[in-house]
């Protein structure tokens, strides 16, 4: 059970195994584009080209599916990047359900641990296999597995840094529950932290953060959704910058383009990053240097706000 590209390596590893994979579940066919046209999820192209059967169901509570699913006698349902499935669902296989999560838990509970924990800067993230249960990612953890974060990474390569993982660490997962006497790990909820679905308020730029704070923060939702500001009434993506340096220039207010002919410097808390990617709104993804020569902010132009929070911290 699946939906986006995150979860298609472990569908192509499953199947490639001694394992029997009866059926793929996952997300309806959306309509995208200008065009409107009709595409199918990531996990059903793969599902397609492995001739696997494939079940879209509008929903998860359905009569229809619980019994269509309940007819092929499965032994476990594999959850990755899905929906919450409820109990009566979840508890239908012969040995339950496990889902693969993306972060090691309890660490990063939530629809969103790749983006959070690079916003967070963490140095270190991992996969965690775990048996479902009625409380989203609190089951007992069947299996983990560290993955560094480089300095270079954001939201869109470390998530395909721990898809390539994925697949592996799932075989691996298997095996340990066919083992006899085998019993999972009880998460320690006081060490739990949230990861919260990012809503688009919630992916704008404070300027009033350090600039380390801020890159990571860049680095967390690049490129989708992508962390917003706003130039001159304009909504602005930003897509990659960098630290500069610390710069403490008085009387310059976070946010304020600072005087570089070819770079995009923005003043943070105490420090400067370099915007070096970002996606005006109705144009295409543009540089730094790119962005001065066709816009020509002046030196002491605000992009975005600084909230009271924020002021607060500094």
């Amino acid at each position: 059970m699946g939906t986006p590209a995150f979860a298609c390596k472990p569908l192509t590893a499953l199947h490639g195994s001694r394992h029997e994979v009866v059926a793929v579940v996952t997300g309806r066919d959306k309509r995208r584009g200008r065009g409107r046209a009709t595409d199918p999820t990531e996990v059903c192209e793969v599902a397609h080209e492995l001739e696997l059967p494939v079940l879209k169901p509008k929903t998860l509570k359905s009569a229809e599916l619980y019994d269509q699913l309940a007819a092929m006698k499965p032994d476990l349902f594999v959850v990755v990047a899905f929906r919450i499935l409820p109990e009566r669902l979840f508890t239908l296989p012969k040995h339950g359900s496990i889902n693969l999560h993306a972060s090691l838990l309890p660490k990063y509970r939530g629809a969103a641990p790749i983006n959070w924990a690079l916003i967070n800067g963490e140095t270190e993230t991992g996969l965690t296999s775990f048996f479902l249960k009625k409380s989203v990612d609190t089951g007992n953890m069947i299996l983990q597995e560290k993955i560094g974060i480089d300095q270079c990474d954001n939201c869109d390569s470390l998530a395909v840094k721990m898809a390539e993982r994925a697949g592996p660490f799932l075989l691996q997962t298997l095996d340990l529950i066919e083992q006899p006497g085998f019993k999972p790990q009880v998460q320690k909820d006081q060490l739990a932290t949230p990861a919260p679905k990012l809503t688009p308020e919630g992916a704008m730029i404070d300027f009033g953060f350090p600039a380390a704070r801020v890159n990571d923060f860049v680095r967390g939702l690049s490129s989708r959704p992508g962390a917003c500001t706003t130039f001159r009434n304009m909504k602005v993506k930003v897509l990659a910058g960098r630290v500069v340096g610390t710069t403490v220039t008085e009387n310059v207010r976070p946010g304020s383009v600072l005087p570089d002919k070819k770079r995009l410097l923005i003043q943070c808390a105490s420090s400067v990053i370099e915007i070096t990617s970002l996606v005006p709104e109705g144009k295409r993804e543009m540089d730094g240097r790119s962005f001065i020569n066709g816009f020509k902010p002046e030196q002491g132009e605000l992009f975005g706000v600084v909230t009271q929070g924020a002021r607060e911290e500094i």
